[in-house]
């Protein structure tokens, strides 16, 4: 196996310039992996976030089917409460609820992505880093 990643078959460097080669790949490759590990993590607690608003519409929702037509709603606008028809208000929910649950699967999608270039960052950096300790004489 050749120690020449990444360079044309007519340019073979060996020794301490290919180490230092090595190594500015590595910590690229490793930039790389730490990037997206904490777009991973951004993306994560998003999802937290949409989880947590989609429990709490989900108990609306469950609340507002409990009601009559004759039960009044409120919905908070700023300080205030404003009066709100029943089939508006579930309506909105509802509404809310589909927007949530779509932007679930978007980070979902999106997460699963992320691993899968993280994965392949990780497999990168593991060949790099034999590489670079081959070019250093270690094994």
């Amino acid at each position: 196996s050749r120690s020449d990643v990444g360079l044309g078959a007519d340019h073979v460097v060996a020794g301490p310039k290919m180490a230092e080669i090595l190594q500015r790949k590595l910590q690229a490759e490793l930039e790389k992996y730490q990037s997206g590990q904490k777009e991973l993590s951004k993306c994560l607690s998003a999802r937290q976030k949409l989880e947590a608003q989609l429990t709490e519409n989900t108990i609306v929702q469950e609340e507002l089917t409990l009601l009559e037509s004759t039960n009044e709603v409120y919905k908070l606008v700023g300080p205030v409460l404003v009066r709100q028809e029943i089939q508006e208000a579930k309506s909105t929910v509802n509404k809310r609820l589909d927007y949530i649950n779509g932007e679930i699967k978007r980070y979902e999608l999106q997460m699963t992505e992320l691993e899968k270039r993280s994965e392949q960052h990780r497999e990168t950096l593991g060949k790099l880093q034999q590489d670079f300790q081959r070019a250093q004489g270690k094994h």
